[in-house]
């Protein structure tokens, strides 16, 4: 097979497919989230703050497990694939995408949470008393729009280059659930070392762009003589 051939292009197609749906998720859950726990100072957020760190720490071959479990058969991803007449939410797109969300959310909702911190409440102060919802809507979030910028670059170059979850819940199917960054492992083994080359320079390309893009924003956010936010 070649490094051109058509089912590495299915490949690229799936990995940018699996990057920009884990994207919108993340971002859906993530920035009220952040809100939340920036605001509250309970027992209960504190418990979600470090569950949610807790991919950070993990070997994602572990988390992987994990998931497979959750998402097999006897799990509960079992039970809710039952609605639609399958059997298991292991080894599906919608089983890698479970995967990749709960990754990559920590690297989304922390920076965010961060920035609202940082904003507090001094932005309020001439605003009078406003709700929860409106400060959020109206202030909060257009000053922290930076910040949820770069937390969605991070969160789709790292579900670009994920691997380790998505092969224990995928199973590395060609067209259904195997990812890009599996193809190097593959070249690799077989010792096929130009596939290999050319993938991982590809890959190699793609993070360097995304580390620019964030550079980007940074030197935005000073230029306007503002926090990253």
């Amino acid at each position: 097979m070649d490094v051109f051939s058509a089912e590495i292009a299915q490949s690229v197609a799936l990995t940018i497919e699996l990057a920009a749906v884990t994207t919108v998720i993340l971002l859906v859950i993530g920035v009220p989230l952040a809100w939340w726990l920036a605001r509250s100072k309970t027992l209960l957020s504190e418990a979600v703050t470090t569950m949610i760190a807790l991919p950070l720490v993990l070997p994602p071959t572990a988390l992987g497990f994990c998931l497979l479990v959750l998402l097999g058969p006897s799990g509960p991803g079992g039970v809710l694939a039952t609605l639609w007449g399958e059997r298991t939410l292991a080894f599906t797109f919608a089983g890698i995408v479970i995967g990749s969300v709960l990754s990559a959310l920590p690297l989304v909702v922390q920076p965010i949470r961060n920035a609202f911190v940082g904003i507090g409440d001094r932005h309020l102060e001439t605003t009078g008393r406003v709700s929860s919802l409106y400060a959020f809507i109206t202030i909060r979030g257009p000053l922290a729009r930076l910040e949820v910028v770069k937390a969605a670059v991070v969160g789709f170059s790292h579900t670009i280059g994920t691997f380790g979850v998505v092969m224990m819940i995928g199973g590395n199917i060609p067209g259904r659930t195997k990812v890009l960054s599996a193809y190097v492992v593959d070249y690799v083994q077989a010792s096929r070392w130009r596939e290999a080359s050319v993938v991982a320079g590809g890959m190699v390309m793609f993070a360097f762009a995304a580390i620019s893009t964030l550079a980007l924003i940074d030197r935005h956010c000073a230029r306007r003589g503002t926090e990253p936010s």
